[in-house]
């Protein structure tokens, strides 16, 4: 057991800090990369503005490789990169690296998802009024698909503290270090328990915040 309730608060809110630093800086960084790639898959597809057949095939190829791989493979396969990226491998800023990484590939489907949920109907009235590929990719793509973008947000940014909690277990720090160094080795059950609140409560206000903000911005909400 812990020496008293200040100690694991203080041990838990350290490892909440450590948690949402990797959640969102590689949240951050999947869509940068993420982002682009789905917007590609969209406007190369053979039925969209800049059809493209190899390069959205290759594109697919990509993504899917990317998405085939279990997390916990791929952080320790991708070790001597995230050195040569960071100078070390383990720690928080190490495991943004193998996250960014494992989700931005998820990223690119959920905005490829997000893209074709648009009415074409909107697509051509901007072709009608003379709008160029990028001017539709930027003014009408994107925009309107905000709120679906947003939703899929909420849905990366959970799936990466699960994936935060897994790298935990080789020393990424946050959360699931806790739960694998006192409730896993040291069979610290209240240390577990309370780790397991935290990262249910940190879920249920991420959702809940995300699903505010869509739902204020999502015009079809304002009309019904």
């Amino acid at each position: 057991m812990l020496g008293n309730l200040s100690e694991l608060s203080l041990m838990l809110l350290e490892g909440l800090g450590g948690s949402l630093y990797m959640t969102f800086a590689a949240t951050f960084f999947a869509y940068v990369l993420g982002l682009p790639l789905g917007v590609l898959m969209v406007v190369t597809s053979p039925s969209s503005i800049m059809p493209a057949k190899k390069t959205h095939a290759a594109l697919g190829w990509v993504i899917n490789i990317g998405r085939s791989i279990p997390f916990i493979i791929l952080m320790v396969a991708l070790i001597p990169f995230t050195r040569f990226i960071v100078g070390k491998g383990t720690g928080p800023t190490a495991a943004i690296v193998p996250l960014v990484v494992a989700a931005a590939p998820f990223v690119a489907r959920m905005v490829e998802t997000s893209l074709e949920e648009l009415d074409p109907g909107v697509v051509e009235a901007a072709r009608t009024m003379g709008a160029t590929n990028w001017q539709i990719i930027w003014k009408v793509f994107l925009p309107e698909s905000i709120p679906s973008l947003i939703r899929g947000g909420s849905i990366t940014t959970i799936t990466l503290i699960g994936y935060s909690a897994m790298a935990g277990a080789i020393g990424a720090g946050g959360l699931g270090d806790i739960a694998i160094r006192f409730g896993y080795y040291r069979y610290q059950d209240d240390v577990m328990i309370c780790t397991i609140v935290v990262l249910v409560i940190l879920v249920q206000v991420i959702q809940s915040i995300f699903n505010l903000v869509a739902k204020k911005i999502d015009k079809r909400s304002k009309t019904d």
